[in-house]
């Protein structure tokens, strides 16, 4: 038996309290088992070692079904090994036969999410409500556990975004994690830039009037001003479109980015740009 406390052994003498009653407060998965079975030995180390992994988010109930055959009856087993995911007292997921690593993982993903994943959702929860120190913190703890993960990686950008703390967004974006979500990063560091040059303590000097006005318009986004600031990046290209080779449009594409496509604010100001362009 295994000395981490979310596996363990059971029977039919204490299945109900072990799984039935244990599952409503978290998930447990059941490894319906036998000796002689070649696959189980080969699934159940894999199902151990995960579940000491998760620290917590599932236990693993093992049943060999020689010794409790009612119990594989009663839930339908009929191929081994059998793994099946008890949560609220019934099964909500299952699947019959070894499985690679990758595909465990994958469907324990779907049933016991991970501290990870859970801070994840966390972070883009309330990132959403924009709540922006909050899902900081939260996302810097998936980074902590996950260097590589980009969505994480991409939330946290965005955050600091709003948050006003380019340079340090313009850090993590150099830096970005390879991922689907790099694609949505570039589109953030033109602003990630511009926030940048403001927020150091040499900002850049006023050298002109489309300048002063270019930097103000920043000064605005940094403080979470977005339609102030966006409303000065389209007086910027009224004036002159070709102003540093169409920053200000990247930089606002960057801040729909931020904002998203539902927001108000980027609907809006997507059709002031698309007026003001062409």
């Amino acid at each position: 038996m295994s000395p981490d406390p979310h596996f363990f052994d059971v029977s039919a003498a204490n299945f109900y309290s072990a799984v039935i009653l244990q599952s409503a407060r978290l998930p447990v998965l059941v490894d319906f088992w036998a000796p002689w079975c070649a696959p189980c030995r080969v699934l159940g180390p894999l199902l151990e070692k995960l579940t000491a992994e998760a620290q917590g988010a599932f236990a693993l109930a093992r049943l060999n079904v020689d010794d409790s055959p009612d119990l594989a009856t009663e839930f339908g087993v009929r191929g081994l090994p059998a793994v099946k995911v008890f949560r609220d007292g019934r099964v909500v997921n299952e699947f019959t036969g070894a499985q690679s690593e990758a595909k465990v993982r994958a469907f324990l993903k779907k049933v016991a999410p991970s501290a990870a994943d859970q801070n994840l959702a966390e972070g883009q929860g309330l990132l959403a409500l924009r709540q922006w120190a909050r899902a900081d913190a939260a996302l810097r703890r998936v980074l902590a556990d996950e260097p590589a993960n980009g969505p994480a990686a991409l939330a946290l950008v965005k955050a600091l975004l709003a948050q006003g703390r380019g340079c340090e967004a313009q850090s993590l974006l150099a830096d970005f994690p390879r991922s689907d979500a790099v694609v949505v990063a570039e589109k953030l560091a033109p602003l990630a830039h511009l926030l940048c040059a403001v927020e150091a303590p040499d900002s850049p000097a006023d050298e002109g009037d489309l300048d002063a006005l270019y930097y103000q318009s920043a000064r605005l986004l940094a403080r979470g001003q977005f339609e102030a600031g966006m409303d000065g990046l389209l007086d910027v290209l009224r004036q002159d479109k070709r102003y540093r080779k169409g920053q200000p449009r990247l930089v606002m594409l960057g801040v729909f980015e931020l904002l998203g496509d539902d927001d108000t604010a980027t609907r809006e100001y997507r059709s002031e740009l698309a007026s003001v362009l062409y």
